[in-house]
């Protein structure tokens, strides 16, 4: 998966120790923006993690692809890993098919990606 900057660094140590393969765009100098952080995760095939919902409108608006989206609404750090993990391990394969999961007030959203039929 691919942390976006606004996820707390700390959860990078906490989820690899769980046997996650995790890179945290916060290594990234500078800061490469939305979009390319976007890219490099589709092209990497990576889960991207986000708490801003930017992401969503580059997705809906302007038609950019991704490899599946986790956006947490008012986690706290220290429970991001927690959560992200948990996400993962409850729809991980609806992850995988570009769905994006959103976590808000203890409550998931799913968006399941379109068909080619739109359907």
């Amino acid at each position: 998966m691919l942390l976006d900057t606004c996820v707390w660094g700390g959860a990078v140590e906490s989820l690899s120790a769980l046997g996650h393969d995790v890179f945290w765009s916060g290594n990234i100098n500078p800061d490469p923006g939305d979009t390319e952080i976007l890219s490099k995760a589709l092209l990497e095939q990576r889960i991207l993690v986000t708490l801003d919902k930017d992401f969503g409108e580059l997705v809906f608006l302007h038609g950019h692809k991704h490899a599946g989206m986790i956006r947490l609404v008012e986690v706290p750090s220290l429970l991001q890993a927690q959560v992200i993990s948990m996400l993962i391990c409850d729809y991980g394969e609806l992850l995988a098919s570009g769905a994006i999961i959103t976590l808000k007030n203890d409550k998931v959203r799913v968006r399941r990606p379109l068909t080619r039929m739109g359907i």
